[in-house]
C-alpha cells in the first residue's frame, strides 16, 4: 500500500519551548491509526502542523508524496486533508444539511454569472450538492435532521455532524480529535460502528486522536504514544498499552 501521509524527523518550537521533537511516522492508504497520549504530549500539535495551522520547524510532512511544510490550512484541503476539533466547530444557527454543504465550497463549478441569473448550471450544480450532501447525512444517520439547525442536536448528533461536514470536502486523510470527547457509552459505540463504515465505504485513510481506550483499542490497527512530545511507543495497540514506558506515562511515575 502507498503512503498518504509520512513524517519525517518533524518538530516545533516556540521561544525556547520544545513542543514536539523529532516525530517520524508513516501511514498507509486506508490505514486507522490512533495517535495518544496524557494531556500535553502534544498530539494536538502535531494535527495543527499536518493541517498547516503551524509551521514544523524541522523536519518534513508529505502528503501523498507531496511535501506540504507551510502549506495554507485551505490549500491542503484541497489537497485532501480534512479534520475535526477537540470542541465542535459548527455553525449553529445553520440548519444540519447546509453544514455539509458549506463544505462543498471547492466542488461548486458554476460562475459568479450563473448564481446572480440562477442558469441551469446554477440549479443543476445546486441540485447535485444537495443530493451529495443528503447522501453523507444518511451515513452518519443525520438525513432526519437536515432542517433542524446544528444547535438543536444531541452532543453525539453534533460530533457526528462535525465528521459528515468533514467527510464532505472528499479527504484522501481524515483527522478526528477527539471524536468521542463527551459521549456516553452507547454514543462511542455507534461513533465505532460509523468511522468503521466510512473508512470501508470511501477507502478513506483516518488519524485519530483519542483518550477512550475502548474505541482506540475497537477501531485503531496502529497506534502511536506521544510523552512530552517525543515518540514513546508505536505499533500493535494491544501491545503498545501494555509497555511498562507507556503505563507509567499515563499512571504517573518518577518520571512522570
Amino acid at each position: 500500500m502507498s503512503s498518504v501521509l509520512t513524517l519525517n524527523n518533524v518538530g516545533i518550537q516556540f521561544g525556547g519551548l520544545k513542543a514536539v521533537d523529532n516525530i517520524n511516522l508513516e501511514i498507509k492508504k486506508g490505514e486507522l491509526f490512533g495517535l495518544i497520549g496524557p494531556n500535553g504530549a502534544g498530539k494536538t500539535t502535531c494535527f495543527n502542523m499536518i493541517t498547516g495551522v503551524y509551521k514544523p520547524t524541522e523536519g518534513e510532512i508529505k502528503l501523498n508524496g507531496e511535501v506540504i511544510n507551510g502549506v495554507s490550512p485551505h490549500k491542503l484541503v484541497e489537497k485532501g486533508i480534512s479534520r475535526t476539533f477537540q470542541n465542535i466547530r459548527l455553525f449553529g444557527y445553520m440548519s444540519v444539511l447546509d453544514n455539509v454543504r458549506v463544505a462543498q465550497n471547492d466542488e461548486i463549478k458554476y460562475s459568479i454569472f450563473d448564481g446572480m441569473f440562477r442558469t441551469k448550471k446554477f440549479w443543476k450544480e445546486e441540485y447535485a450538492g444537495v443530493t451529495r450532501a443528503m447522501e453523507i447525512l444518511k451515513i452518519f444517520d443525520l438525513d432526519k435532521f437536515k432542517n433542524f439547525s446544528a444547535n438543536a442536536l444531541s452532543y453525539g448528533d453534533q460530533r457526528k455532524l462535525e465528521i459528515a461536514r468533514a467527510m464532505a470536502t472528499n479527504p484522501s486523510i481524515l483527522l478526528l480529535d477527539e471524536p468521542a470527547a463527551g459521549m456516553n457509552p452507547q454514543e462511542t459505540e455507534e461513533l465505532m460502528n460509523t468511522i468503521r463504515l466510512i473508512r470501508d465505504k470511501f477507502n478513506i485513510t483516518i488519524l485519530l486522536i483519542e483518550h477512550d481506550m475502548k474505541l482506540v483499542l475497537g477501531i485503531c490497527e496502529r497506534i502511536m504514544v506521544l510523552n512530552y512530545g517525543r515518540v514513546l511507543a508505536q505499533g500493535n495497540p494491544r501491545e503498545v498499552i501494555e509497555d511498562p514506558k507507556v503505563i507509567e506515562a499515563y499512571l504517573g511515575g518518577h518520571n512522570a
